[in-house]
């Protein structure tokens, strides 16, 4: 049965009048970006002065909120000593970078909690702030656990890695994000670019018998991407039906002339076999997308303040937690690459990709999330 509306913006069918969702986002962050310098002040202003609304989802200050810090990057630190002042531990993204002695305020909660949730909230804050007294705080918290960490499924490494970061038993830093970030964004037919996400592959997947696809394969040479430190290509691949079924990870190995070998897998249920459920025109949909490298680097929540957007660096919009794969070679957690919205390529389908990669084996892992 046919729709009967369909999306002014994109020509989508619909079962409402109106823009599509992924119109509806693009026009907002349009709206956003075109904010004057004293419209920004106003909604920093209102935040400061209604932080408390933030903590539990109020718009517009939630709105506003990912808005300036995902389009602007316009999170300052007086609207942070106002989230401490009040004891708003969510977002965490609140207090990315923020000042020391707002450092020394979320140290001074965490270890003053004795609440589990409150302990995970501040954690989670500090892992954000993000400076050698947040590191030197959550390792003396994994060597020496407050009561309230049995309530709590992993350690504080974990939690560091909400940040973008980590650190070893010896409490050596490790870095898991880039501080740059570039969106991937529609180009024009034949337009060229560093980057090409699904391009169809000549082998069929062992568990569906579907084409498998480099889904992203980049040019580090490119000087957009030097950020990345690679001195040549890095290709994905993976199977688009079966990413999201396995019981864990997909894997693959790129050689930086453009070479990949993937890496075998197991399906959640043990069985190894079943249906290819994408279908001849989202292959081709898939295949055929035009999305290009973007032009210039953008915030580094670019992509965690919507759901529409692919990126490169900087930080994901996780579905779920966070996760960073520990590499298969060396056991090293991994770096994070990219994301990659599926139904940006392929209508009707769920879910977002996530890239990471380890620069030492040069190994690339892809990981499914959904709601």
């Amino acid at each position: 049965m046919s729709l009967k509306y369909t999306c002014p913006g994109c020509g989508t069918p619909l079962g409402y009048e109106g823009l599509c969702w992924k119109c509806k986002s693009e026009q907002e962050r349009k709206a956003a970006l075109a904010w004057t310098p004293e419209q920004i002040a106003e909604k920093q202003r209102n935040l400061i002065q209604n932080i408390h609304r933030l903590a539990d989802m109020e718009d517009p200050e939630c709105t506003d909120f990912w808005q300036l810090l995902g389009y602007r990057d316009a999170i300052t630190p007086e609207i942070q000593r106002a989230a401490l002042a009040a004891g708003v531990f969510w977002p965490c993204e609140i207090y990315y970078h923020a000042p020391a002695d707002e450092g020394e305020g979320l140290i001074h909660a965490l270890l003053s909690t004795e609440d589990s949730s409150e302990a995970s909230n501040l954690m989670c804050c500090l892992a954000m702030q993000g400076d050698d007294r947040a590191l030197e705080t959550l390792l003396e918290l994994e060597k020496h656990p407050r009561p309230w960490r049995k309530n709590l499924y992993v350690d504080p490494s974990i939690y560091a890695q909400c940040g973008g970061w980590t650190f070893d038993k010896e409490g050596q830093r490790m870095q898991l994000n880039f501080d740059t970030c570039y969106p991937m964004v529609k180009g024009e037919p034949g337009e060229g670019s560093p980057i090409r996400m699904g391009q169809m592959r000549e082998d069929t997947c062992p568990h569906c018998g579907g084409r498998m696809v480099d889904i992203l394969v980049l040019d580090g040479r490119d000087e957009r991407l030097r950020f990345l430190g690679l001195d040549g290509i890095l290709t994905a691949a993976c199977c688009p039906n079966c990413v999201g079924f396995l019981d864990g990870p997909a894997f693959s190995r790129f050689t930086l002339d453009g070479g990949v070998e993937v890496f075998p897998s197991r399906t959640f249920d043990g069985t190894g076999k079943m249906d290819c459920y994408v279908r001849p025109e989202e292959y081709k949909a898939l295949t055929e997308n035009r999305f290009i490298l973007g032009k210039s680097s953008v915030p580094l929540f670019y992509g965690a303040a919507c759901e529409d957007v692919n990126t490169i660096g900087g930080f994901a919009n996780w579905v779920q937690d966070w996760e960073y794969t520990a590499c298969p070679h060396c056991g090293k957690p991994m770096k994070y690459l990219a994301q990659i919205q599926w139904d940006t390529l392929m209508d009707g389908t769920e879910g977002t990709l996530y890239v990471e990669f380890c620069p030492d084996c040069h190994v690339v892992s892809m990981q499914h999330q959904q709601t």
